[in-house]
């Protein structure tokens, strides 16, 4: 028998560390994110990755001066790391000596607007029940961070849920035309008179429906205040620096304020709690979305 003149070389083999590595570095786009993400310096997620990408003889990301970008083979390996770490923790939670205590942190993202009106007073109860979770709250308008991992939870007013997100529609959002209680402005008529000086939000929300309202129906209208958020307009208008188009659930319980219409068809969007497919099946977001399904009431 002659032996061969050249041995085949072992396929590189990946491992359960390699795929969280990667995983990192797709959620956070940056050596330094993702190293402060698996607890290590950014050199050691930086040679990590040079021995993954050598074993298997291909790069996984593109450098550049803003970051990591994935391609191909980095979303795939990084999909195949989110369904390893749902594994883990269902298994670690099965583990658990006493498996009706739920423990560990969520992370829930939503608007300012909604975390203080709607989320928050719901999580207060919530928090009596388990006491051994957690909650990092984010209030943001984007839903890049739940498409990213980076949090567990959206609670969002959209028409238009994105497509690889699951979750339910909560309820309308109805949307109404508010003044101070003690302003001159108490009925629709005075601001359809053009006396009106109005509260709106800025450019952070250009395609908002109580934007595209006011322009429409009030055209000549310029706002004298633009603030970045809803629940700023709220609080401007009861300060009696303006009228503003408000959230029903969030101004009907502020005592300084009065409605001068009924709920603005043309403003009406929906309240959606939306996951991460990877994320609906985990004991500790589970818990905390079927609260919010049964707790977070708009009217």
């Amino acid at each position: 028998m002659i032996a061969p003149t050249q041995q085949q070389a072992t396929p590189y083999q990946l491992g359960a560390s390699d795929l969280e590595n990667v995983l990192a570095l797709v959620r956070a786009g940056t050596l330094a994110g993702a190293g402060e993400r698996l607890g290590v310096d950014p050199s050691t997620v930086f040679r990590t990755l040079q021995r993954i990408e050598r074993g298997l003889g291909q790069a996984l990301f593109t450098r550049s001066r803003t970051g990591y970008q994935p391609l191909e083979l980095a979303q795939t390996l990084a999909g195949h790391a989110e369904h390893l770490e749902s594994a883990l923790e269902s298994a670690r939670s099965a583990a658990q000596v006493q498996p009706e205590r739920v423990s560990g942190t969520v992370r829930i993202t939503t608007t300012d607007t909604i975390l203080h009106g709607l989320v928050a007073p719901a999580l207060a109860a919530l928090q009596g029940q388990h006491p051994l979770l957690q909650f990092e709250l984010h209030a943001g308008n984007d839903l890049a961070s739940l498409t990213r991992r980076d949090t567990d939870i959206a609670v969002r007013a959209t028409r238009r849920p994105p497509p690889h997100l699951v979750g339910r529609q909560v309820g309308p959002i109805r949307m109404a035309l508010y003044a101070t209680r003690q302003g001159p402005m108490q009925r629709y008529a005075d601001v359809q008179a053009g006396q009106a000086l109005w509260v709106a939000p800025d450019d952070a929300l250009p395609d908002h429906t109580s934007v595209l309202w006011r322009k429409r129906h009030f055209p000549k209208a310029v706002a004298s205040y633009r603030v970045n958020s809803i629940l700023t307009v709220m609080e401007l208008v009861a300060l009696g620096l303006g009228v503003g188009v408000l959230p029903v659930f969030l101004a009907h319980a502020h005592p300084g304020l009065v409605a001068l219409t009924e709920a603005l068809d043309e403003c009406e969007t929906g309240l959606w709690l939306l996951t991460h497919p990877e994320a609906r099946h985990l004991r500790r977001v589970a818990t905390v979305y079927a609260h919010l399904a049964r707790t977070l009431v708009l009217e």
